[in-house]
C-alpha cells in the first residue's frame, strides 16, 4: 500500500492545464527532434569524424537505446519524487549533454555524449504523459493526448529539415548546440507553469530493470554489429542471449505480485495492445528510413546537405496543417479507420520511394512520395496515442503511458539497428569490400556511374524494410475495436475529474 506525500507548491500550481501542456511539449518536441535531426547530417559526420556509416548510425542508436531502457523506471520515479521535479532534472541533463555533443571531436566521444542525452530524454518523456493524465479532466484528455501524439509526428518531420539547415549554414555541431537555448527556455516555462502534484511511494522492480536493460542491450548490439563481424558465433550468441533474457523479463513480470515494471494486465485491453503494436512498428520504420535516403541524395544525386534535407519538406507541408485537425477526429472516428488509412499511405509511400531511388530519376519523382508520407504521418500519431490509454482506468494510465513510450522506443532502437545491418548487407552485395566506407558514400557525390548505380540500388532496397514493416502494421491496425470511453462519437461527455495539486 502506498503512502501519499505532499510536495511544496511551486510557482504556477494554479495555472491552466493547457499552459502546463504547452510548456512540457517544448522539451518533448526537442528530444524527439533529436531522434531524426542527425539523419541528414550522417554523411557529413562520416567525413568530419573519419567514421564508418555503421559507427555514425550508432550516434542515433546509442541515443535511442539510452532513451528506451530506463523509461519504465523513470516513470515510477516520477510518481515517487514528483513529475515536475523529474522533468526538470531530465531537461537539464539533456541540455548539458547537447552542449557536450556539439563540442566533441571524435565519433566515440559523440556516441558517449548521446548516451547521456538519451538518459536525460528517458527521464523527461514519461512525466509529460503522466502530467496530462493527472491535470486534464477526462473529457479533455483525449484532445490533450492527441496534441501530444501530433507533436511526436511533427517532430519526426521537422528533425531532418532543421538538421539540414543547421548543418548547411553553421556546421553539424549546431544540430546539438541549438538545444541549449531551447532547453533553457523550456526549463523556465516548465518551472513556472507545470503544477507540483501529489507523490506516492513505490517498490521498484530492480530485477525487472536489470533484465530488460541487459536483454535489450544484448539484442540491439548483436543486430547492429552482426554484418560488420560476418555474423560470428559470439554475435549470434549475444542475440540469442538477448532474446532469452527478455523472455525471462516477461516471466518475471508475470510472477511479480507486488509492483512489476510492466503490469501485464494492461494488455487485456485490446486497444492498448494494438496501439502498442502499431507504435512499435511505426517507431521501427521511421527511426532508420532517413539514413538510406540521405546517403542516396548526397552520394548519388550530389545534393547539398540542405537540399537533401528539403526532400523531407513535403512531409512537413502536409503533416503540420493536418495534425490539429486529425487530433480532433480522435473522439469521433473509429481508430481502426484513421490508423489503417495512415499505415496504408505510409507503406505505399515507401514502396513508391523505393521505385524512384535510381540514378536517372528526376527530383519530382522523389518528392511526390514524400507528400503521401506526410499524409500518413498526420493520420497516425495523434489517433494512435489517444487510443492507447483511453480505455484504461485512471489509476493505470501512468503505467500504460510508460509502457507505450517504451514500446515506441524499443521499436526505434531495433529499426535503427536493422537498417544499419540492411544497408551494410546491400552495400556488401553490390560493392564488395565497400560496406565499411559506404563505397564513397560520404557527403560527396560518387563520380563513377557504375558505382553510383550500384550504390543507389543498395540504398533503395534498404528502404523496402520500412515499407514491408508498415504493410504488416496495416493488418495489425484492423484489430482496433470501438473505444469505450464516454463521449466517443459525440454521444455525451464525461464530467471533469481533476487531480488536485499538492499545496
Amino acid at each position: 500500500m502506498t503512502q501519499s506525500q505532499t510536495t511544496p507548491a511551486a510557482p504556477g500550481d494554479d495555472s491552466h492545464p493547457w499552459a502546463a501542456l504547452y510548456s512540457l511539449l517544448i522539451g518533448f518536441f526537442m528530444i524527439l527532434v533529436d531522434m531524426t535531426i542527425v539523419t541528414v547530417a550522417t554523411p557529413t559526420i562520416t567525413d568530419a569524424l573519419h567514421a564508418t556509416p555503421n559507427a555514425v548510425i550508432w550516434v542515433t542508436s546509442a541515443y535511442l537505446l539510452a532513451y528506451a531502457v530506463p523509461v519504465l523506471i523513470t516513470g515510477r520515479l516520477g510518481d515517487r519524487f514528483g513529475q515536475k521535479r523529474l522533468y526538470l532534472i531530465g531537461l537539464a541533463v539533456f541540455t548539458l549533454a547537447s552542449l557536450w555533443c556539439g563540442l566533441t571531436g571524435s565519433i566515440g566521444a559523440l556516441i558517449t555524449a548521446r548516451v547521456v542525452q538519451g538518459l536525460g530524454a528517458s527521464i523527461m518523456v514519461p512525466q509529460t504523459m503522466a502530467v496530462i493524465t493527472r491535470v486534464f479532466p477526462p473529457h479533455l484528455r483525449g484532445r490533450a493526448m492527441g496534441l501530444w501524439g501530433a507533436t511526436a509526428g511533427v517532430s519526426m518531420v521537422v528533425g531532418p529539415v532543421l538538421g539540414g539547415v543547421l548543418t548547411n549554414w553553421a556546421g553539424w555541431e549546431w544540430i546539438f548546440i541549438i538545444n541549449v537555448p531551447v532547453g533553457v527556455v523550456g526549463l523556465w516555462l516548465a518551472w513556472r507553469n507545470v503544477p507540483t502534484l501529489e507523490t506516492h511511494s513505490h517498490k521498484f522492480d530492480w530485477i525487472g530493470v536489470a533484465l530488460s536493460g541487459v536483454g535489450l542491450f544484448l539484442l540491439v548490439f548483436g543486430i547492429q554489429n552482426g554484418e560488420q563481424h560476418d555474423w560470428a558465433g559470439w554475435i549470434v550468441a549475444m542475440i540469442v542471449a538477448g532474446i532469452v533474457v527478455l523472455g525471462l523479463f516477461l516471466l518475471w513480470q508475470r510472477a511479480n505480485r507486488e509492483e512489476p515494471l510492466v503490469p501485464l494486465g494492461l494488455f487485456r485491453d485490446r486497444n492498448f495492445s494494438v496501439a502498442n503494436s502499431t507504435i512499435t512498428l511505426m517507431g521501427f520504420s521511421v527511426a532508420g528510413m532517413g539514413f538510406p535516403l540521405m546517403y542516396y541524395a548526397q552520394a548519388v544525386r550530389g545534393m547539398s546537405v540542405l537540399n537533401s534535407a528539403l526532400l523531407m519538406l513535403p512531409m512537413a507541408i502536409v503533416t503540420l496543417p493536418l495534425a490539429r485537425y486529425v487530433g480532433k477526429l480522435t473522439d469521433r472516428v473509429h481508430p481502426r479507420v484513421l490508423i489503417t488509412f495512415a499505415l496504408v499511405c505510409l507503406s505505399g509511400a515507401f514502396f513508391w520511394l523505393y521505385s524512384q531511388m535510381t540514378v536517372g530519376s528526376s527530383l519530382w519523382e522523389i518528392v511526390l512520395p514524400m507528400f503521401l508520407m506526410g499524409l500518413g504521418s498526420a493520420f497516425f500519431w495523434a489517433p494512435n496515442t489517444a487510443t492507447a490509454t483511453r480505455n484504461l482506468p485512471v489509476h493505470q494510465a501512468g503505467a500504460g503511458s510508460g509502457v507505450y513510450n517504451t514500446t515506441r522506443q524499443v521499436g526505434s532502437v531495433l529499426g535503427s539497428a536493422a537498417m544499419a545491418v540492411l544497408m551494410d548487407s546491400r552495400l556488401a552485395h553490390y560493392l564488395p569490400g565497400a560496406s565499411s566506407s559506404a563505397g564513397e558514400g560520404g557527403a560527396h557525390k560518387i563520380q563513377d556511374p557504375v558505382i553510383a548505380d550500384h550504390f543507389s540500388k543498395a540504398m533503395s532496397q534498404s528502404i523496402l524494410l520500412p515499407a514491408v514493416v508498415l504493410l504488416a502494421g496495416v493488418f495489425v491496425a484492423l484489430l482496433f475495436e470501438r473505444p469505450k470511453h464516454a463521449g466517443f462519437g459525440g454521444q455525451g461527455t464525461t464530467q471533469p475529474e481533476a487531480t488536485p495539486a499538492a499545496h
